[in-house]
């Protein structure tokens, strides 16, 4: 049974745990850590053109900075989705433990469930809401 009184505080802790997480991922790991030459080299050894780090570590601050804040937070987990399923197949010949050399595939596979999680509870507590986007559900509404 689904307690409706603390399933949106639910859905802010989540929400707020995986905005932190792609922030953690971009701005700390990937610009700080690797810095952005280092990163664009890494995806490039993939095999991956090196634009697609910058499409990358955009979207992971933009995601994330609408996860923390509720700011469409169903359109921002499908907007991460792809750099999710980027990373589980980076990882997926590692073998399932993170912590194998070069990371298992295990974490991002479980970040795509609780993004799928995120996505149907929706925003939870303390989102922002945008005036916007209240006009245009009753407008669909009528």
């Amino acid at each position: 049974m689904i307690d409706s009184k603390t399933a949106p505080y639910a859905a802010l802790i989540l929400r707020v745990a995986l905005g932190i997480m792609f922030l953690a991922h971009s701005l700390y790991l990937k610009v700080i850590v690797f810095t952005m030459p280092g990163t664009v080299g890494f995806f490039e050894s993939l095999g991956l053109p090196g634009v697609v780090a910058y499409l990358t570590v955009t979207a992971e601050i933009l995601g994330g900075l609408a996860l923390i804040l509720g700011i469409r937070t169903r359109l921002a987990v499908l907007a991460v989705m792809p750099v999710l399923l980027g990373a589980t197949w980076v990882h997926s010949g590692n073998g399932w433990v993170f912590s194998a050399e070069g990371g298992g595939w295990e974490y991002p596979v479980f970040l795509i469930v609780a993004a799928v999680v995120q996505a149907l509870l929706g925003d939870g507590a303390h989102a922002v809401k945008l005036p916007f986007a209240q006009q245009v559900k009753t407008a669909v509404a009528r």
